[in-house]
């Protein structure tokens, strides 16, 4: 799976053959390694996100620390969206 950047333990990575049709632009998080069930952040179009599940049960501190730096980097995750997928889309 592409990893898009790692904060400490923490994979940060788009999770390829998701879903036909693509869904709109996200990011899973793992500690560790890509799972296929990982914490799941929408990012909006106006830059920032949205927390669409915790399913890698991350505590809510890093939670919040991990989604300011999703939304700081908003412009490049975009950008590797665009070239791992060729097309985008905004949750909202």
């Amino acid at each position: 799976m592409p990893q898009v950047f790692k904060i400490g333990g923490y994979l940060v990575y788009f999770w390829v053959n998701e879903n036909d049709p693509l869904e709109p632009v996200h990011v899973h998080i793992a500690e560790g390694k890509p799972v296929k069930n990982g914490t799941k952040i929408w990012l909006t179009k106006a830059g920032g996100c949205i927390l669409q599940n915790n399913n890698s049960q991350i505590p809510d501190r890093q939670l919040r620390y991990i989604m300011q730096i999703i939304s700081a980097r908003h412009e490049m995750i975009i950008r590797k969206w665009k070239e791992t997928f060729g097309e985008i889309s905004f949750y909202c």
